[in-house]
């Protein structure tokens, strides 16, 4: 008998600066494809097939304070899968380019001796982001 009553994640919900240049990353870099939204709140969602999240735009991005990953409670980041190395090396390759990505640690194992690798990066709006292959 499963006694989880959970079955992973349904979506995540960011809140971003900027809903166009949350969009213009996420569907013009990554591919993901925009799949709803809340036009009065405003948002929007977009989607990889895999994962959904939702994007919301701050109610006043010019006073917002940008999160501190070591200061604050909440999400300290989020990690999205690739297929495999050639995945984790297309998206680097796209990322470190970016001119409004930030580049907190290039690629590497994920730990001492591990086959998985992992980059992670600040996205335009300053969310903090892991791009991971499978473990290995």
């Amino acid at each position: 008998m499963n006694t989880k009553l959970t079955r992973g994640v349904h979506h995540v919900g960011l809140t971003v600066p900027d809903l166009d240049e949350a969009r213009d990353f996420f569907c013009g870099v990554l591919g993901f494809d925009e799949v709803g939204g809340v036009p009065h709140y405003p948002s929007i969602f977009v989607s990889d097939g895999m994962t959904l999240l939702t994007l919301w735009r701050a109610t006043d991005p010019a006073s917002a304070r940008a999160f501190d990953r070591r200061a604050n409670i909440g999400l300290h980041h989020l990690s999205l899968a690739v297929a495999d190395d050639a995945a984790l090396d297309t998206v680097w390759e796209l990322l470190r380019k970016h001119p409004q990505v930030t580049i907190d640690v290039a690629p590497c194992p994920i730990g001492p001796g591990s086959a998985t690798r992992h980059f992670l990066v600040f996205i335009p709006g300053g969310i903090r982001m892991e791009f991971a292959t499978p473990f290995a």
